[in-house]
C-alpha cells in the first residue's frame, strides 16, 4: 500500500495539524515505510505461535525485578498542577473548543 499526499493531509486534518509541504512529504515517506513493514509481518506464519499475555516469559521459579506489584499510592498534586494552568476550573483544565471545527 502506498500512502498519498492526500492521505497525509486527511490524517493531519483529523489530528488538527498544520503541516508544511516538507513535513507532508516526510510523513508520507515514514508512513509508507511503516505500512511496508507491517506488510512483511502479515506474511509471517504464526498459526502455531501461542498468544502471549506479556512480552516477558518467566519460567517457573524465575522472577523479573522489572515487574512490580500494582499498589495504590496517594498522589495529591492536582492543586499544584492546576495552579500553573492558564485557565483552570477545579478539578478540570479548560481548553479551547475543537468539536465545532
Amino acid at each position: 500500500m502506498t500512502i498519498s499526499r492526500e492521505d497525509v493531509l486527511r490524517v493531519a486534518d483529523l489530528a488538527h495539524l498544520e503541516l508544511t509541504p516538507e513535513e507532508i512529504e516526510l510523513y508520507r515517506g515514514q508512513l509508507d515505510e511503516i505500512l511496508a513493514y507491517v506488510g512483511k509481518l502479515e506474511k509471517l506464519d504464526v498459526a502455531n505461535v501461542e498468544p502471549m499475555a506479556q512480552v516477558l516469559f518467566a519460567a517457573p521459579g524465575e522472577d523479573h525485578p522489572e515487574l512490580r506489584d500494582d499498589t495504590l499510592v496517594a498522589c495529591d498534586i492536582a492543586d499544584a498542577v492546576l495552579a500553573q494552568a492558564p485557565d483552570a476550573a477545579k478539578p478540570f483544565f479548560r481548553v479551547p473548543r475543537v468539536i465545532e471545527r
